[in-house]
């Protein structure tokens, strides 16, 4: 419990040589017998508007919209974590709706059984320890907030206003490894490298162009699991770059069975930034090949 208190499950499982999900079981265990254990007080920080990142040289994977339901995971999930493990990158960002809430959407529910918010949580917690397990030690870990993560947090807010700061009612109690943003600003203010990252921004088929138009920087982000990189040139020194990363999800996922089975011009899979001397070279895609492949780098990777 003291450990905890000090240096949260990242720290507890390194200095008792245990996993991260070993220690969250542990730390559940001990709260249903009456314990209270609080994160560290750093991780209680309420979202706040951007986060910062200053990669000189090194690479960033970037996954947007997980959507994870307890059950198999995506083939994108696990190209994700596969590629956390062999390129080691200097940081890993979640971007947006890596959890769905069907069940509290505003949206109608259909007959379909949708999972509770505590299972998806729970599927989630044993995914995203996968990733930090994967990844080399130093790894910066960010989860910028998407619109379906935000479901979590607002139905209490609006239903129960008076539960803000019981600790349970903030995605940052279950997922406290994770730095909680609402932007990410890799490169802030480096010429050819500046680097917004957000869940969403501009909407419509010219989006990813809109987007670094209107930021004056290379711009990521998710929400229309599109998939596209939109390089920019003015006369500025260097390119900068719209990238949509698509979705992690596969598209076929029941968790989209609001689209009716219409034709959809999403692709699954993700996107990988490398700097070098902080500037941002072309980004690349990790692009969904079957059920089994990706595709990176003009090979197939069976994951």
């Amino acid at each position: 419990m003291a450990l905890f208190k000090r240096y949260g499950a990242t720290g507890v499982a390194e200095r008792l040589k245990i996993n991260e999900r070993s220690v969250y079981k542990r730390r559940s265990n001990l709260e249903r017998a009456g314990a209270i254990i609080g994160a560290p007080s750093s991780q209680y920080v309420e979202y706040p508007g951007r986060h910062r990142l200053d990669i000189k040289n090194g690479s960033v994977l970037i996954g947007s919209d997980l959507h994870i339901w307890p059950g198999k995971e995506s083939t994108c999930l696990r190209a994700f974590k596969k590629l956390c493990k062999d390129i080691q990158p200097s940081a890993v960002i979640l971007n947006g709706d890596v959890m769905d809430f069907p069940r509290i959407s505003r949206h109608p529910q259909n007959w379909e059984k949708a999972p509770d918010p505590q299972e998806e949580i729970e599927a989630a917690q044993d995914h995203l320890n996968d990733v930090v397990q994967a990844c080399k030690r130093g790894t910066q870990k960010v989860w910028t907030l998407g619109n379906h993560d935000a479901r979590f947090e607002s139905m209490i807010a609006n239903s129960l206003p008076q539960y803000r700061g019981v600790k349970g009612v903030h995605l940052s109690d279950h997922f406290a490894v994770w730095q909680k943003a609402m932007s990410c600003f890799i490169n802030e203010g480096v010429d050819g490298g500046a680097t917004m990252v957000k869940h969403r921004y501009k909407g419509g088929m010219n989006a990813t162009r809109a987007n670094t138009l209107n930021a004056g920087v290379s711009m990521v982000t998710g929400h229309l699991h599109c998939q596209n990189v939109r390089p920019v040139s003015d006369y500025g020194r260097f390119d900068r770059y719209g990238v949509d990363t698509g979705c992690v999800a596969d598209k076929e996922h029941r968790a989209f069975s609001y689209t009716e089975d219409a034709p959809l011009d999403w692709r699954s899979g993700f996107a990988v930034l490398t700097y070098r001397e902080g500037r941002l070279m072309y980004p690349e895609l990790v692009t969904k090949w079957d059920d089994k492949h990706v595709q990176f780098r003009g090979a197939l990777i069976r994951v």
